[in-house]
């Protein structure tokens, strides 16, 4: 077997390839394909189209689209929830950067 760096990437290893249907998607949540429309609607989420137009999901949207559901489950708007999420997600990004910056030699 060769050295996985030699080898191909498979796409379900991939977290940002679209793998699943938006009815697999929103059994996956325990949520309605209605709550996923609202993502997007929201800009949360954009998935991605298949050739058939068909909305598509990646494993890193379902990471967020939980979040959210785990929000608005608490009681929290759609909206204020979507936006929580975003800013979760810049912290995040800001800290990683932060860290990285920190343990650079000078």
């Amino acid at each position: 077997m060769p050295p996985s760096s030699s080898r191909p990437t498979d796409n379900l290893d991939d977290d940002d390839y679209p793998a699943y249907t938006m009815g697999r998607a929103a059994e996956i949540l325990g949520t309605t394909p209605a709550f996923l429309r609202a993502l997007g609607e929201h800009r949360l989420i954009t998935p991605l189209r298949s050739e058939g137009g068909h909305r598509r999901y990646s494993r890193y949207q379902l990471r967020i689209a939980a979040r959210a559901r785990e929000l608005v489950d608490t009681g929290t708007p759609i909206e204020a929830a979507c936006r929580i999420v975003v800013l979760e997600d810049q912290l995040e990004e800001a800290q990683r950067i932060n860290e990285e910056l920190r343990t650079r030699p000078s």
